[in-house]
C-alpha cells in the first residue's frame, strides 16, 4: 500500500511540475471547480466540468482528493484519467429529480439481452465512443443510491461504471462497494485494462460483453447474489461480435456476505432477502450471441460460490479456451460446468453454435455440493468436441443415492443454462452427455461422505480415455454407467481392467 500512495504522490507532484513548467493545466482538482466533498452536497456538476475543463485542453487528470462526494451521472471523456485518492469516497446519490442521473438511452433497441445490458447512460460514471481513458486510485465508489435491477423512474441508475465502444481502457486499484446491477460493464471495449480492483457488490462484479484484446488480473471480486467475473457475448451492439483474446490471472471470487471483503469479516450467513446461494464464480456466458474465443483463465481461487461454467446457447462459437491452476472451496454447484444448448435468443435462422477446444488442468476443489458433479452437456445432434480435463483432485461431499424411478435427466435445450438445471445428477464425479473426444487423465475423486451413485455416468458420447482416474465408490455401487457410448479406452482407471470398449449399448462397470 505504502508504494501505491508513494506513486499516487509522485503522479500529483509530476503532474504539477509539468503545468508550471509548461504552462498547460494537466492536474485538475475538482474541489477547485466548487466539489464540497463533504457527503452532503451534491458534487455531480463539479465533477463534470472539471472533466469538461480537462477535456477542451486535449485532456488530463481530473484528481479527487480525499472526502465523501455525492454524485449523480458522470460522463466521461477522452483522454482524460480520473484519480480517485486515498480517503476518496465517490457516492451514488439516491434518486430524485435533482441529482442528475442520466435517463436509460435508447440502446440496443432490441429484446435479445436483458434490460442491463441494452442501456448504459443510466450509470453513476460512463462513456461512449472514447478511447484513452482511465480510472485509478486507491479510493472507493460506493454505489448507495443504484439500483440492484431495472431503473424504477428516469432520476434513477443502476451500474457503477459503464463504457461502450471505447478503446484503450485502464481501471486500476480501485474499490467498488454495493455496485448495482453491474459494478463494471464493458461492451464493445478493445484493449482493456483491469489490474487489482476489489468489488464486494449485490449484483455483477465485471461484465465483458463483445470485447477484444482484455486482461484482467490481481481482481478480487465478492459477489453472494451474481457472478464475480463474467464474460458475454451479446447483441448489444447490433450485432454479433465476440469476446476474445482475454486473459484473467492472479483473481479470486467468493460469495461472502456483501460488504464483508472489504470490511476484513468475511462473514458466511444466508441472506432471505434474496434466498440465492452464493453465486460469486467465474463464467462464459449466459448471453452468448457472438461467442468467446482465445480465453485463458489462471492462478484464481473461488471460495464459497459457485464453480466454473462454460455455456454458449444462442447460436456462437465457444472454442480454444485454457484454464489453468485453479482452487475451489466450499463450492455450492458443479465445479466444472460446460454447456451447449439451443436457447437461440437472438436474430432468427441463426444455427446452434459449438462448444469446443478447451483444455481444463491443475485444479483442486474440496467440498463441492453433493447434487452436482462435472457436468458436459450437449444436446442431441450438437456434442461438445475436444475436452481435455486433467490433474484435478476433488472431494465432493456426498451423501447422494440413485433415483430409485430411474427417471431420465431431461435436455432442457431452451431452457436458461445453469448448474442445477438437470436437478439432482445420477452420478457423483462426471455427468458426460451429448460430447465427442473427451480426454480425463490423473484426475482423483473423492466423497466426503459415502455416495452410492456411480462416479461416471456416459450417455451419447463418442471417443472417450479415461487415463490414471482414481475414485472411491461405494461398496457395490457401480463405477461407470454407459449408455448409448462408443470408443471408450479405459487405462489404469477406477479399479477397472484396461479396457477398449467399440460399442456399449447400456452398460454398468463395476468393479
Amino acid at each position: 500500500m505504502l508504494h501505491k500512495i508513494i506513486f499516487y504522490s509522485l503522479t500529483v507532484f509530476v503532474a504539477c511540475s509539468i503545468s508550471l513548467a509548461t504552462g498547460a493545466q494537466v492536474y485538475f482538482n475538482i474541489r477547485n471547480f466548487g466539489a464540497k466533498g463533504d457527503g452532503v452536497s451534491l458534487d455531480s456538476r463539479a465533477i463534470n466540468q472539471a472533466i469538461d475543463a480537462a477535456a477542451r485542453g486535449g485532456g488530463g487528470t481530473v484528481y479527487f482528493p480525499a472526502g465523501q462526494y455525492l454524485s449523480g451521472s458522470i460522463h466521461l471523456k477522452s483522454n482524460i484519467h480520473l484519480l480517485i485518492d486515498q480517503g476518496a469516497l465517490l457516492i451514488a446519490a439516491p434518486v430524485s429529480q435533482e441529482n442528475g442521473y442520466d435517463e436509460e438511452e435508447t440502446g440496443s433497441e432490441n429484446h435479445y439481452q436483458d434490460p442491463g445490458h441494452s442501456h448504459w447512460h443510466n450509470s453513476l460514471i460512463w462513456g461512449e465512443d472514447l478511447h484513452d481513458i482511465s480510472i485509478t486510485g486507491t479510493g472507493t465508489i460506493w454505489g448507495k443510491g443504484l439500483y440492484r435491477g431495472g431503473v424504477k423512474s428516469k432520476q434513477s441508475a443502476n451500474k457503477s461504471i459503464a463504457l461502450l465502444r471505447c478503446r484503450n481502457v485502464i481501471i486500476r486499484d480501485i474499490s467498488i462497494l454495493h455496485g448495482g446491477w453491474f459494478a463494471i460493464l464493458a461492451t464493445g471495449v478493445d484493449n482493456f485494462t483491469l489490474d487489482d480492483v476489489k468489488m464486494d457488490t449485490n449484483r455483477d462484479g465485471v461484465d465483458v460483453d463483445c470485447c477484444r484484446n482484455v486482461r484482467i488480473a490481481n481482481c478480487f471480486a465478492n459477489t453472494p447474489y451474481d457472478d464475480g467475473i463474467c464474460l458475454k457475448s451479446t447483441y448489444a451492439l447490433g450485432y454479433a461480435r465476440a469476446t476474445e483474446n482475454v486473459t484473467i490471472t492472479n483473481c479470486q471470487v467468493s460469495g461472502y456476505d456483501e460488504g464483508t471483503l472489504l470490511d476484513g469479516t468475511y462473514r458466511r450467513t444466508d441472506n432471505p432477502k434474496y434466498h440465492f446461494a452464493p453465486t460469486g464464480r467465474i463464467k462464459m456466458g449466459t448471453e452468448s450471441n457472438g461467442g468467446f474465443k482465445n480465453i485463458t483463465i489462471s492462478n484464481c481461487v473461488f471460495d464459497y460460490c459457485g464453480g466454473l461454467a462454460l455455456e454458449t446457447v444462442d447460436g456462437a462459437l465457444l472454442e480454444d479456451v485454457a484454464i489453468t491452476n485453479i482452487t475451489m472451496r466450499d463450492i455450492n454447484n458443479d465445479p466444472i460446468f460446460l454447456r451447449l444448448g439451443a436457447r437461440m435468443r437472438g436474430p432468427a435462422d441463426v444455427p446452434v453454435g459449438a462448444l469446443r477446444r478447451v483444455t481444463i488442468s491443475n485444479i483442486v476443489v474440496y467440498n463441492a455440493d453433493s447434487s452436482g458433479a462435472c457436468t458436459i452437456s450437449g444436446i442431441p445432434g450438437h456434442a461438445i468436441e475436444d475436452v481435455q480435463i486433467s490433474h484435478v483432485s476433488i472431494y465432493y461431499l456426498g451423501g447422494g443415492r440413485p433415483d430409485p424411478l430411474n427417471r431420465a435427466i431431461p435436455e432442457n435445450e431452451k431452457k436458461y443454462p445453469e448448474p442445477g438445471m438437470f436437478e439432482r445428477l445420477p452420478a457423483y464425479g462426471f455427468y458426460i452427455r451429448h460430447a465427442t473426444d473427451i480426454r480425463i487423465s490423473d484426475v482423483s475423486l473423492h466423497t466426503i461422505h459415502p455416495d452410492s451413485r456411480p462416479v461416471f455416468v456416459l450417455d451419447d458420447v463418442k471417443g472417450i480415455s479415461l487415463d490414471h482416474v482414481a475414485a472411491q465408490p461405494e461398496k457395490g455401487a457401480g463405477v461407470v454407467s454407459l449408455t448409448g457410448t462408443r470408443d471408450v479406452r479405459i487405462f489404469k482407471s477406477l479399479g477397472l481392467r484396461d479396457a477398449i470398449l467399440p460399442e456399449t449399448g447400456v452398460k454398468m462397470l463395476s468393479k
